[in-house]
């Protein structure tokens, strides 16, 4: 059992929405950090409390060593959110963190009886997706290379030897943890999944992502954007527009995108 403390480590709540029916809890991309989802946050307090995962191994957290695999993270953050859900909760993750919500999602089903209200699954191929998943990532100049490819981090960063040296270990430990990571079409989950993905994403396709509801046994949706990898941020409104629309069929919801 963590301790309140412990489960601070990992669960970051930014703006005050003690009165909310409904939490929405979100999962990083490789190499991302809880931060990334302050925006998201702003948006939707205080009607959603939105939360978010703080992954080992980054930023405040960077003294802690990593962990090194999709099943393990997935427990540990399992162990520190659970004690804390006492109502409607929904899971929205981005690339990597897609992988994490569903998975976390299973063990809210399988080991505390309780049905997440939606899954988001934001820029990732379907677990069961097979087909040119390795990447190389032979030394730093693979790494920067991959993460120049994906976009979402500012090119000023990339070209900072120092500020390389804190992002660089976390990206390559996040990206050795998926390509370990396999599920058949036979692991489900009952929560609905809502795909979330861009048309011209470079590490997937729409088949790819839309594969995700042959996971589920509750249906859900798929949105298509443009934009690539992080399409979420040129297309912000419209992402939160179409998480509170989802959330909507379980408590009202009204949002603020200009915050």
């Amino acid at each position: 059992m963590l301790t309140p403390m412990q489960q601070r480590l990992w669960v970051r709540c930014f703006h005050d929405a003690g009165n909310a029916r409904t939490r929405l809890v979100c999962f990083p991309h490789a190499g991302g950090s809880a931060s990334y989802f302050f925006r998201l946050s702003a948006a939707m307090s205080p009607e959603v409390n939105v939360c978010a995962i703080q992954y080992p191994g980054r930023q405040d957290r960077s003294r802690e060593p990593f962990v090194e695999t999709i099943e393990e993270l997935a427990d540990r953050i399992y162990a520190a959110l659970h004690p804390g859900i006492d109502g409607p909760v929904a899971f929205f993750g981005h690339s990597m963190g897609a992988v994490l919500a569903f998975e976390v999602a299973r063990r809210f089903e399988e080991l505390a009886q309780i049905r997440p209200t939606t899954v988001f699954a934001s820029g990732r191929r379907a677990p069961s997706a097979l087909g040119g998943e390795v990447i190389r990532l032979r030394d730093d100049a693979d790494v920067v290379q991959q993460m120049r490819k994906l976009g979402g981090t500012d090119p000023r960063l990339l070209n900072d030897p120092d500020m390389l040296d804190m992002v660089l270990p976390a990206f390559r430990n996040d990206v050795r943890a998926l390509e370990q990571y396999r599920r058949g079409v036979e692991v489900r989950i009952s929560a609905p999944i809502v795909v979330m993905t861009a048309v011209d994403d470079p590490a997937t396709t729409v088949e790819e992502a839309m594969a995700w509801h042959e996971h589920t046994t509750g249906g859900g949706a798929t949105h298509t954007f443009d934009g690539g990898h992080f399409y979420l941020e040129r297309h912000a409104d419209r992402v939160i527009t179409v998480i509170a629309d989802a959330l909507r069929g379980h408590s009202e919801v009204a949002v603020d995108p200009q915050r």
